[in-house]
């Protein structure tokens, strides 16, 4: 039964790393490539995330260059980006197109703020929904005679220090972020 915790633990791993993946996309004052991961491109009618289709640097705080590998979809790969919810506007500088990203406002920066609280509670829902589905099984078993009460309790209690350290490191990374945000 103990592979049950275990069972859990990976699973509340898996997300930690899927909330600290969604942190990636939120913006902050500097240019990060993982910014254009969402956007996706009509490529020949075939939509393609645009990372297949270009290699996208960061040459200054605040700027990304994108290159795409077929520069006749240079074109189209501009339109994606415009379209996109970053609210940027890409130029493109013969076969490179160049995003500038604004200075954010103190209000922007709020925003974001907010949305990596959002994402930190969906992460720390999840666990919480491992954590349930865990103690379900573990109920399950000792109800079946799979194990003594004293075998269950003390699987709760893995159980509870598994998910409190998990909730924790989601909220050590939410501290990160906000921090990383705010910072001008």
């Amino acid at each position: 039964m103990a592979t049950e915790v275990d069972q859990a633990k990976t699973a509340m791993d898996k997300a930690i790393e899927a909330t600290e993946n969604n942190f990636i996309g939120i913006r902050t004052g500097r240019a990060n490539p993982a910014l254009l991961n969402g956007i996706v491109v009509n490529y020949y009618g075939a939509p393609t995330p645009l990372k297949q289709l270009a290699t996208i640097g960061v040459p200054e705080s605040r700027t990304l260059s994108v290159s795409p590998f077929d520069q006749s979809q240079a074109a189209a790969i501009e339109k994606a980006i415009r379209d996109s919810d970053l609210g940027v506007n890409p130029n493109r500088d013969g076969n490179v197109i160049r995003i500038t990203l604004p200075e954010l406002t103190e209000e922007r920066r709020r925003d974001y703020v907010k949305i990596a609280k959002e994402k930190a509670e969906e992460g720390k829902i999840s666990v919480r929904n491992i954590r349930r589905k865990t103690r379900e099984a573990i109920e399950k078993a000792q109800k079946d005679g799979d194990m003594s009460e004293d075998d269950r309790d003390r699987l709760y209690k893995e159980l509870d220090a598994i998910t409190k350290k998990s909730s924790d490191a989601i909220d050590s990374l939410l501290a990160s972020k906000e921090k990383e945000i705010l910072s001008i």
